[in-house]
């Protein structure tokens, strides 16, 4: 599906500008916005990318390293894609909240996490459904949400889950001997292709104000184990798949991070952004999404030498 073009007049910036982040700037600038990226550390505009604009951005560092009102005047538009820190009030806001006020902004968009919904034995949620995230990331999240729905700019709230793509896709780890095919009989997991995420950003940044939910979920319509995708990304490569591991046996060995993603079940709907967003997926499940990475991986010469995300 084609995007119109976007009133050139608007200027995008993206609060952290990692692996979404990224391929968000460069479908703007195709769509006519003028593209601020912000990063840790510094970076060049070149070669493809050389249309952007790197500013600094590192809350963590002492002074925190922010960008000037200068340097976003005119900004219309906002992607913030970085997580909240556990031990501190939501840094973007707390550190950038003021010079956004005073902005003429039109959308801010929060990329936040299904996690925040907890464990729900596999059964669907909504962006209706109650939230109930463990304590840590998920939890950090939520109160992130709720620090940005309460400051009085335009927020819409993106709940994603596993994200895969080009360059975070299994055919690494395969190619490699990393991948583990663990079972948990009834897991399965939402995910969602990158360019879904870039495609949903776009559709609801040129939707008028009062057509977007303050909450959307962004997932494809299948959720499914893993070892069904890493299955299906084997057979893509004509590779063996490495012996199955029953999760039972293996969880005391996991770390706790491993154990904390294994230790929720969920499906999530996108009801909100097909049905009444209108919102056409790019890849309605892995299965499409995985035929895209593999090409995408191969035609831009990877050569499989840093595994990505399986999920």
């Amino acid at each position: 599906m084609t995007e119109p073009l976007v009133n050139p007049r608007r200027q995008l910036l993206i609060i952290g500008g990692g692996y979404t982040g990224l391929r968000l700037a460069r479908a703007a600038l195709e769509r006519g916005l003028a593209v601020r990226l912000t990063s840790r550390r510094p970076r060049q505009a070149e070669g493809p990318d050389q249309d952007l604009t790197w500013l600094g951005f590192d809350s963590a560092s002492k002074p925190a390293l922010v960008p000037t009102a200068g340097a976003i005047a005119g900004t219309t538009d906002v992607l913030v894609t970085v997580p909240p820190a556990q031990d501190r009030a939501e840094p973007i806001l707390e550190l950038l909240g003021p010079t956004l006020l005073d902005l003429p902004l039109q959308w801010l968009g929060y990329l936040s996490t299904t996690g925040v919904y907890g464990d729900t034995a596999g059964n669907w949620v909504d962006e209706m459904s109650p939230t109930a995230p463990r304590p840590g990331r998920s939890q950090a999240r939520l109160e992130a949400e709720k620090a940005w729905l309460a400051s009085g700019l335009p927020v819409q709230i993106f709940r994603l889950p596993a994200i895969y793509g080009p360059g975070r896709s299994p055919f690494a780890s395969l190619r490699a001997g990393q991948s583990r095919l663990i079972h948990k009989p009834g897991q399965v997991f939402s995910r969602v292709h990158v360019d879904d995420v870039v495609g949903c950003l776009l559709h609801c940044l040129i939707l008028p104000s009062e057509q977007r939910p303050p909450i959307l979920n962004v997932t494809d319509d299948y959720p499914c184990p893993s070892s069904e995708t890493l299955g299906y990304a084997a057979h893509l490569l004509g590779h063996k798949l490495p012996s199955v591991e029953p999760y039972a046996a293996i969880e005391a060995s996991m770390g706790a991070m491993a154990r904390s993603f294994w230790s929720e079940n969920r499906r999530a709907s996108n009801l909100l952004l097909r049905s009444t967003l209108g919102y056409q997926l790019l890849y309605p499940s892995y299965r499409e999404g995985y035929r895209a990475c593999l090409t995408e991986e191969l035609d831009g010469g990877q050569s499989f030498e840093s595994p990505g995300s399986a999920t």
